[in-house]
């Protein structure tokens, strides 16, 4: 398994996180076992705290990850941190690449889910990470993801909502020194859906200003402008909102070309279309491009076979975009291998029957398409590797609750651990490590008090 278990003192060290994460020393804690010095960070501004710290050890317990136990804990990140480089380098050039994380279930894909957006942040991307879910949030339901896509967009430099950042960057580019006179509408990528294109000129444009006298007249009853900016928020983020409202929006947000185009969207293409074109916009806003992460993307072969078919379109889309649809997207998946298997045992023959036609479900053979698809392989750490994983555990423990535990002593009894978990899943065998620590501390505990 491809694992997420970094030391913590690499992490300290990264050249990478060092302008986010400065370090002082605390005074050195004497470790009986050992009879040497050890020395734990303790955090000053900018790095995490001690509470921090001991939630994500409390996370690991329940068997869930945390993104500070990512960072803090990540082995063998040179081979999956090189892969994101080399494709977002690609991605500059203008080609769209994707990934597929493939993995048992416990094996470390959410780990690697969260290690690829918190790179990608680094790296300057902005990053929307989503779990897939047949009841919630069901792939062939296009629209429901590209709102959850919008929800969860996060940027290098803050957890803003977009339409605040867009309305900022648009004013200011309207406004600017530089402005060579050109509207709004320029800015925007010319494949944006026309709805999509009206809202955010609308996002940018203040209210017509009303006299009392105006704001009275019948005419006028629809101006309601605390309104417009939530309707107008809704509407971007793919909510059916009434056509006429978004006429009154735009009249009085003074947007001239909402006419010349349909104000609805229907079936999935405006939402694709849609992904692609922010992901030029948001570069131009000054990020490097959009990197877009799915969890437990083995759901979308979970449903029925018509569901499935829809699916499946939409994932080669997603796998197969070409420059004939310009943008910088990045689409991660996590897959289990039944999400293959799946794939492998599909009758891509099978017809339905309307009438006398016969159409078919599927309109190509995915099996043989995607035969070459980017595919990165978590695999099992080996006996050595959970025993160095045991040890930074244990900094980690220490660190979390401020105790001195004894280190070889403690190593025995983690092997012992692993040796009667060695048929479980990973995220079992480090809730069992963590309990091992936890009867430790509480035993040096009662043991001090009597």
């Amino acid at each position: 398994m491809e694992r997420l278990l970094e030391s913590a003192e690499s992490w300290v060290l990264s050249p990478e996180l060092q302008p986010q994460m400065a370090y002082v020393m605390e005074r050195p804690m004497q470790s009986r076992a050992l009879g040497r010095e050890e020395s734990f960070p303790r955090p000053v501004r900018g790095g995490p705290d001690d509470f921090t710290i001991r939630r994500a050890v409390e996370r690991l317990r329940e068997g869930l990850f945390d993104p500070v136990a990512v960072r803090l804990l990540t082995a063998h990140e040179e081979r999956l941190r090189g892969e994101i480089l080399r494709a977002l380098q690609v991605l500059d050039g203008g080609e769209s690449p994707h990934l597929c994380i493939v993995g048992a279930y416990g094996q470390g894909k959410s780990h690697s889910l969260v290690y690829v957006q918190d790179l990608a942040l680094r790296e300057g991307f902005a990053t929307s990470l989503i779990n897939l879910d047949p009841r919630e949030v069901p792939f062939h339901n296009f629209r429901g993801v590209y709102r959850e896509l919008l929800a969860h967009l996060r940027f290098p430099d803050s957890d803003g909502p977009f339409p605040v950042r867009w309305k900022r960057w648009a004013q200011e580019k309207m406004t600017g020194p530089h402005n060579q006179g050109g509207g709004l509408p320029d800015l925007l990528p010319g494949d944006m859906p026309h709805l999509f294109k009206a809202v955010l000129t609308a996002m940018a444009h203040g209210n017509a200003s009303l006299s009392e006298r105006e704001k009275r007249m019948k005419k006028h009853a629809a101006y309601r402008p605390r309104e417009f900016p939530m309707l107008l928020v809704r509407a971007l983020g793919g909510e059916a909102v009434p056509v006429g409202q978004l006429r009154k929006v735009f009249q009085y947000r003074q947007v001239p070309f909402y006419r010349e185009g349909s104000l609805s969207c229907r079936g999935v293409e405006p939402y694709l279309r849609m992904l692609q074109a922010l992901s030029g916009l948001i570069r131009q806003m000054g990020c490097r491009g959009w990197v877009i992460l799915f969890d437990e993307g083995e759901s979308i072969a979970q449903a029925s076979v018509s569901v499935r078919s829809k699916s499946y379109r939409l994932l080669h889309r997603l796998f197969t975009s070409d420059n004939s649809e310009p943008g910088f997207l990045y689409p991660v998946f996590a897959f289990t291998d039944d999400f293959f298997q799946r794939i492998y045992q599909e009758d891509y023959n099978q017809v339905m029957v309307r009438g006398e036609m016969e159409i078919p479900y599927f309109e190509r053979d995915y099996a043989q398409e995607w035969q070459n698809l980017n595919i990165y392989r978590l695999h099992d750490l080996s006996r050595k590797e959970w025993e160095e994983l045991s040890q930074k555990l244990i900094r980690l423990h220490a660190r979390a609750y401020g105790w001195m535990p004894p280190a070889a002593r403690l190593a025995q009894a983690m092997a012992n651990r692993l040796d009667a978990t060695h048929t479980q899943e990973t995220r079992l065998k480090l809730k069992s490590l963590v309990d091992c620590l936890d009867l430790a501390h509480q035993e040096q505990i009662l043991t001090r008090d009597i």
